[in-house]
């Protein structure tokens, strides 16, 4: 059943597989075992980035193709839903009209994209793709009628996810059963049901034709293999997954705009984390997402709580000042690809064959 489940893509590492379910059951429970704001927050952006960088390394680490346009979609995802919302209301019907809306957008775009650009080579598609998505963004900062420009859009959502809905009046487990939990539980189904829609996709007979063309191209044209059609459809399957992690963003959120889901920065995270998790798997997503972005989020914190220990030994205060937070999240990420050159999931694999 499990394998049927996982698509018949195990673990294949006992430490792996402990690692997955202890991620899967912090982020179920994350209301009731890490309580606060904060922590919420966190553990909804770990699920929003789970899909968007598992959508990208089926563009990458499965297919071989190098795209720098992925978070024109995931934005396109956040502003569908912002847009319907802020001129149909906060119903059901806006957000469902709205996520539509920027699937269709999403669909033809990456089309335009895979048919015009993936015939040229690697870099080129690259450079292409970068021009897009900057282009893009310039767009969504100009068009303030619809976009609501450098500001962005705030808006408001259905009653039932909305914080100042109250499912229950007593806590439960000392927990508020309102509005902002199920709209967490909304955004932790759709990130299982995401991610185990990709696992089916990678590990069918089309999944494996994507990694063929990944390691030798030429030879899966040889084959019979129109390359150019399956490395569009892998193109445009990647970019419906990042906006529908966009979308799940601007439900969280109830706010979207340039910075928040169109910024260069969320690509260079996007790219790191699947170094880290390791290319050509989804699990890689998983584990690397959780681990970058809980660093992201309490580096700092344990700095300064490192800086106050070290008070003593001014020197060593001032290296571990929460001000260079960013300098040590570099240290970790270079540690990182050093002892894992394939990613964790890679080495936890190999060294379970091994």
């Amino acid at each position: 059943m499990l394998k049927r489940i996982l698509s018949n893509d195990l673990p294949r590492s006992r430490l792996l597989a402990v690692l997955l379910v202890a991620l899967l059951l912090a982020l179920a429970f994350a209301p009731f075992i890490f309580p606060g704001v904060k922590a919420l927050s966190v553990a909804a952006k770990v699920l929003v980035f789970i899909v968007l960088v598992a959508s990208f390394d089926l563009l990458l680490g499965y297919t071989g193709i190098v795209s720098f346009a992925h978070t024109m979609f995931f934005g396109i995802g956040a502003y569908g839903i912002a847009i319907a919302a802020t001129r149909l209301g906060p119903t059901w019907g806006a957000v469902l009209i709205g996520l539509g809306a920027a699937l269709a957008v999403s669909l033809v775009l990456a089309l335009a994209i895979g048919l015009f650009s993936l015939r040229v080579r690697a870099i080129f598609f690259a450079m292409i793709t970068l021009a897009v998505a900057s282009a893009f963004q310039t767009l969504a900062s100009q068009l303030s009628q619809f976009t609501g420009g450098e500001d962005g859009l705030t808006f408001r959502l259905p009653e039932l996810i909305s914080p100042g809905f109250e499912l229950r009046e007593e806590p439960f487990l000392g927990v508020s059963l309102d509005g902002r939990l199920l709209c967490y539980y909304l955004l932790f189904v759709a990130a299982v049901v995401l991610v185990l829609a990709l696992l089916r996709i990678v590990n069918s007979p089309f999944g494996r034709v994507l990694q063929a063309i990944r390691e030798n191209e030429f030879r899966a044209e040889a084959i019979g293999y129109r390359v150019v059609v399956y490395r569009t459809v892998s193109a445009v399957l990647s970019a419906l997954f990042a906006c529908a992690a966009g979308a799940m963003l601007a439900l969280w959120l109830r706010y979207n705009g340039p910075d928040t889901s169109l910024s260069f920065e969320i690509m260079v995270d996007v790219l790191l984390i699947v170094v880290i998790g390791g290319m050509g798997t989804v699990y890689g997503a998983a584990v690397g997402a959780a681990l970058f972005i809980a660093a992201q989020s309490y580096l700092q914190d344990l700095l300064r709580l490192a800086s106050e220990a070290a008070s003593g030994l001014p020197w060593l205060a001032a290296l571990l000042s929460p001000d260079r937070w960013l300098l040590w999240l570099g240290v970790l990420f270079v540690l990182s690809v050093y002892y894992f050159p394939t990613g964790i999931v890679g080495r936890l694999r190999a060294r379970a064959v091994g």
